[in-house]
């Protein structure tokens, strides 16, 4: 994730030839003052910056001043730094498959002084002084400035006033270039900037460990509403912090994806990290992340846009996978298990009351065809442990399958106080609230549990680890096939991908070169639009994978069967049903949440109580 390190041997400015000139994604480079901070900040950065100052005024429109301790560049280069396609980067078509520096197409400099003036000023370490060359004139003078380079950019678009038209605010665009800055404190904790507008400073970070500059940027809240992310898998290392579900945003203005210490915005990965959210957030809320991807370069194209904002990875499924599987890992611990982490006897004998505890009620036997569950056998009674998913035996005789019982046993309540609750993370239950609220008292304070909601998500959580058998969801024939037009990347889907349809419960053939035939639908979804639901199914496939569409489709049908089962409001519980439900609660994965995004529990702190009554004033 700390995207320090050695400087590399600096190479000089050449021109590049005209077969790798070709190979590159040129473009406009230059759309407001915060593309020309981007480009100057990544520059700053590749010469070994260790302290970058920028400088505006009038929002960057009248002046924009980019400073830089870097190595600086030789006098003898500065003219050829301002042509198109020079550049020290890179020197042929290997190195551009490989590229491992924020710039590398050699426009940037080239692109800004055609539109505004830009002079830069520049010393190496063993230059007796700088030396200033204006791109207007040309004209190369001596300056007096310490080792690093200075490139100042006055009066943007002054050659095309209709484009600086189409620009905002001063305080609009200034907005976007503290943007462009933030996003390079971000990903380099290693490196100090500071941002100056109309002579006020504006914004600092200093040099700083990497959770200390994501505090300092995002705000502590950040820090502790969020969860580490840090996996490795294969080639791919992804680092970083998950904002937690409850701390859900309604703009998507947190979100934050490096690859390679480059930002950039990949529908991909987004998918990925939408996917992993996909049980745990309500509505249309959005996640807030920080993530740090380090992949091989040559795993990688960085040149496939203008602004060096989009990625291609050579392997995009492996990448989606590797994203989602890290973030859900994040997720899934419920935070109450994080306040015994701290001290782990507490855990340890917390660990031994759970397993002296009744479990709160789960499916007795879970059977079907396909391997769904068969809710008739769902029952509400305390069991041991939970049983292993068994379908039934069609040769088997009904009398000798087992039934479930009469009327569950109720164990008599226990009063909670006679328990301590210093190592119990949802503490003891005291009382149930209008049927719907469970109360519980522990070590923090008071902890207020949906009933509903939590037993929604462990009967859900504990349902897909017993689906978990590879069986393919049920069908429905359909007398008459459904027919239906497709392009031919769809019928190439259709050819690929027909073990992964089956499973879904839609058997899907090619008649023809456009067009499909319906065979069998889901039995979960007698009413869906039939061409609606095939075409979806098969854009899916197409982005992300058949492995990932089953495993969606199979999910959102055991949230719904959960949401059924789970124990209903004004269901008056005991002491100990609601204790079992509390350690079952500490117990299950993403327990915090329901299975449609709404929280399970909340804590009440003594402090807050206090503030209630106001205690200590």
């Amino acid at each position: 994730m700390d995207s320090a390190s050695a400087p590399t041997p600096r190479r000089p400015i050449q021109e590049l030839p005209d077969e790798l000139v070709s190979q590159i994604a040129a473009g406009e480079v230059v759309e407001r003052p915060a593309s020309v901070v981007r480009e100057l900040v990544d520059n700053a950065l590749d010469a070994g910056a260790r302290h970058i100052t920028v400088r505006l005024v009038a929002g960057g429109v009248r002046s924009i001043t980019v400073e830089d301790d870097g190595g600086g560049i030789p006098a003898q280069e500065l003219p050829l730094a301002l042509k198109r396609h020079a550049t020290s980067k890179i020197r042929d078509l290997q190195e551009l498959e490989r590229v491992g520096t924020m710039g590398f197409r050699g426009e940037a400099l080239a692109a800004i002084s055609s539109i505004a003036d830009l002079s830069l000023t520049s010393r190496t370490a063993d230059a007796p002084h700088a030396f200033r060359l204006d791109a207007r004139s040309g004209e190369l003078q001596p300056a007096a400035r310490a080792t690093g380079t200075s490139v100042e950019v006055r009066e943007l678009f002054f050659s095309t006033p209709a484009r600086r038209k189409f620009l905002k605010t001063d305080a609009t665009e200034l907005a976007h270039a503290l943007e462009a800055v933030r996003r390079h404190a971000l990903a380099r904790p290693d490196v100090g900037f500071s941002v100056w507008h109309e002579g006020r400073m504006v914004a600092q970070w200093r040099a700083a460990p990497h959770d200390q500059r994501l505090g300092d940027v995002l705000g502590v809240d950040f820090l502790h509403a969020s969860r580490p992310v840090d996996s490795t898998q294969g080639p791919l290392l992804l680092q970083g912090r998950a904002g937690q579900p409850e701390a859900a945003r309604n703009r998507a203005d947190q979100q934050f994806l490096f690859v390679n210490g480059r930002y950039v915005r990949d529908r991909l990965v987004s998918h990925a990290v939408r996917a992993a959210y996909e049980d745990q957030l309500h509505g249309s809320r959005q996640p807030a992340y920080v993530l740090f991807l380090q992949i091989a370069p040559e795993l990688v194209d960085v040149n496939v846009h203008p602004t060096k904002i989009e990625v291609r990875f050579r392997d995009g499924r492996a990448v989606h996978q590797a994203v989602q599987r890290a973030v859900e890992a994040a997720l899934a611990p419920t935070r109450a298990t994080s306040l015994l982490a701290a001290d782990p006897a507490a855990a340890a004998d917390s660990h031994e009351v759970r397993e002296a505890a009744p479990a709160w009620p789960r499916p007795d036997r879970l059977a079907g065809s396909g391997g769904l569950p068969a809710w008739s056998a769902l029952r509400l009674g305390f069991a041991p442990s939970p049983p292993a998913f068994q379908a039934p035996d069609p040769g088997e005789p009904a009398s000798a399958q087992p039934s479930a019982p009469a009327a569950a046993t109720w164990p008599q309540p226990v009063h909670p106080q006679t328990t301590p609750t210093d190592d119990l993370p949802l503490g003891r239950a005291i009382a149930q609230v209008a049927g719907v609220y469970v109360l519980a008292e522990n070590a923090h304070g008071l902890v207020v549990v949906d009933m509903h909601a939590a037993h929604e998500r462990i009967v859900y959580e504990r349902l897909k680890q017993a689906a978990d058998t590879g069986r393919p969801l049920p069908s429905q024939p359909l007398l008459i096939p459904h027919t239906l037009s497709a392009t031919p990347a769809e019928v190439a889907t259709v050819q690929e991908e027909s073990k992964a349809l089956a499973a879904l419960g839609l058997e899907v053939d090619v008649l023809g070169p456009a067009t499909l035939a319906v065979r069998s639908r889901p039995a979960a979804l007698p009413e869906a639009d039939l061409t609606e639901l095939t075409r979806s199914v098969l854009a899916e496939l197409q982005q992300v994978g058949s492995s990932r569409v089953v495993q969606r489709a199979r999910d959102e049908l055991l949230a719904t069967m959960a949401c059924h089962a789970a124990v209903r409001a004004n269901r008056r519980l005991t002491l100990t049903e609601m204790d079992a439900l509390l350690r079952d609660m500490e117990a299950t994965e993403r327990a915090d949440t329901c299975n449609h995004g709404r929280p399970t529990w909340r804590q009440v702190t003594l402090k807050d109580l206090d503030s209630l009554f106001l205690r200590g004033r």
